[in-house]
């Protein structure tokens, strides 16, 4: 079965507090968008002896790390100990980037136990299935229902949240750079946010979000990377009506009217999407 599994942008984001687990408390609306990957399960029938029943196949992108270690294959152990799987050929062509805050990987496990799940007659209901997502990652859950979302606490929890961004092109670009969370917190600095985020994205349109709607993550990111602090402000200068980094970076997008998207040669040197 193919399926093909998509990216997000965060519509504001905001660092609330440091917990006494050393994690912190986060606010931030998940926006799903046209960037993806695309993701084939087969059954295995010719697994040789010794070998892993989940075997990953990779292609694109390349992907850092053993295979070992990707979520696909951890999102498959935990369901091997929650219902029978055959063994599986799986096979990923990646062409959203990672440490781009794009969510891809994360994309990719929450899409594979979905697939599983209907390929395999699992009867897994929704809530098992975000059970699954939620062990691999805090944004994982985001992708089994994949509608905009407000997330807080570790940005594990979530609440549904209206906005509909379809009369508008949302243009994404990702750098060349990836952006470590843990840098990302460095020059953070807890502190209460300064507005509802789901009453004003519900209320207001992106027209008016410029200057009020924040992502937390940027002082620190673009200190650090002042090339993407400039991709920004390009953003800005060919016409969008808001932009912003997306999670903890390092991709950027900018929201423009329909009429008004740039042409995509200007920025022919990143990878680009836009839905």
């Amino acid at each position: 079965m193919l399926c093909f599994p998509n990216a997000k942008i965060n519509l504001g984001l905001h660092i609330t507090e440091k917990r006494s687990d050393g994690f912190h408390n986060i606010e931030t609306v998940f926006y799903p968008i046209d960037w993806k990957d695309a993701l084939e399960v087969l059954e295995n029938k010719n697994l040789t002896s010794g070998a892993s029943k989940c075997q990953l196949h990779c292609s694109g992108i390349e992907i850092a790390g053993a295979n070992d270690d990707n979520l696909i294959n951890k999102a498959y152990s935990n369901l091997s100990a929650r219902k029978s799987l055959p063994p599986l050929n799986v096979y990923l062509h990646k062409a959203i980037p990672m440490g781009a805050g794009l969510g891809g990987g994360s994309s990719d496990a929450a899409f594979f136990i979905k697939t599983v799940n209907t390929q395999f007659n699992l009867a897994l209901s929704e809530d098992v299935i975000l059970q699954e997502a939620a062990k691999l990652g805090s944004d994982c859950a985001f992708f089994v229902k994949n509608t905009p979302t407000y997330a807080y606490e570790k940005g594990d929890k979530f609440k549904d949240v209206k906005i509909d961004l379809s009369a508008y092109s949302i243009l994404t670009i990702f750098p060349n750079i990836h952006s470590n969370t843990k840098l990302a917190y460095s020059r953070v600095t807890p502190k209460k946010a300064n507005i509802n985020l789901i009453d004003f994205l519900s209320s207001t349109k992106p027209e008016n979000w410029k200057g009020v709607l924040e992502n937390d993550f940027e002082e620190s990111v673009f200190y650090h990377f002042p090339e993407i602090k400039k991709l920004k402000d390009q953003l800005y200068t060919q016409g969008a009506l808001y932009a912003s980094l997306s999670g903890s970076g390092s991709s950027v997008f900018g929201i423009f009217r329909k009429n008004e998207l740039p042409e995509a040669k200007s920025f022919s040197e990143y990878l680009i999407s836009i839905t």
